[in-house]
């Protein structure tokens, strides 16, 4: 049987009694938070072993593993976000991908401007415990209109950076957005705000799944949603650090 993700972010009580139904189907086969949480660590775990292959790996930025693990990885993510079931399997072999990604941008950065790769980590896990407070507190709130605005919000960044990359191919750019003006870096810390607040999105999925007794493979879907976010968190602030750095 398969989970449809996309019922987990409605608000219609049928779908909900419909969830609540699956709970009976599923029993101790059923997703937890905990579990969840669980399969989080394990994924953030392998994240950072990708880091470090992709950190120590000469040349490796331009390198053949830098694009297969780039392309792979964007490969697994469309894979496992239409076909939540394997989850369990590719999830693991995504964070490894990223991972190395991460460690490659990183070390390329590093070498720029030396510290900021742990300042972006730091970072990126600070801003993780605080939307987990804000949320676990209810001081934000996933309600209907905020999932649209986050939503379309970051459907708009995605067709931005598209759209950057086409005109890249023909020597333009969409302008201020990889400038280090202060409207660019306005626009960075925007990005930011937005890439935080899918957080509480992934939080809401997770919780909501487990009280609805979504099936035990979801709670590597929560997982793998999770991760994604914190890979475009950590990216989006180590734009925004290397275009603080390069003011100084």
């Amino acid at each position: 049987m398969a989970f449809n993700f996309g019922e987990l972010k409605s608000g219609n009580p049928t779908l909900r009694k419909a969830f609540d139904r699956s709970r009976s189907a599923y029993g101790s086969d059923a997703m937890t938070v905990s579990g969840a949480v669980n399969k989080t660590g394990i994924l953030f775990l392998l994240v950072l072993v990708g880091g470090y292959l992709g950190w120590g790996t000469p040349g490796a930025i331009g390198g053949p593993l830098m694009f297969l693990c780039l392309f792979g990885g964007f490969a697994l993510a469309m894979v496992i976000s239409f076909k939540q079931t394997l989850a369990p399997a590719l999830a693991p072999v995504y964070a490894v991908a990223e991972g190395v990604v991460l460690g490659g941008i990183s070390s390329l950065l590093e070498r720029a401007y030396p510290g900021i790769a742990m300042n972006a980590l730091v970072l990126t896990l600070s801003t993780l415990g605080l939307m987990l407070a804000l949320y676990h507190f209810k001081v934000i709130r996933a309600t209907p209109l905020f999932q649209k605005i986050v939503f379309f919000a970051t459907g708009a960044i995605m067709v931005t950076y598209l759209v950057d990359m086409v005109l890249h191919v023909f020597g333009h750019a969409v302008p201020y957005i990889n400038s280090a003006s202060p409207i660019g870096i306005a626009i960075s810390v925007g990005i930011v705000i937005v890439a935080a607040l899918n957080l509480i999105m992934d939080f809401e999925v997770i919780n909501r799944g487990a009280e609805m007794g979504a099936p035990k493979y979801m709670e590597w879907y929560g997982g793998f949603a999770l991760i994604v976010t914190l890979v475009w968190l950590y990216l989006e602030i180590l734009r925004l650090l290397s275009k603080l750095n390069s003011q100084r």
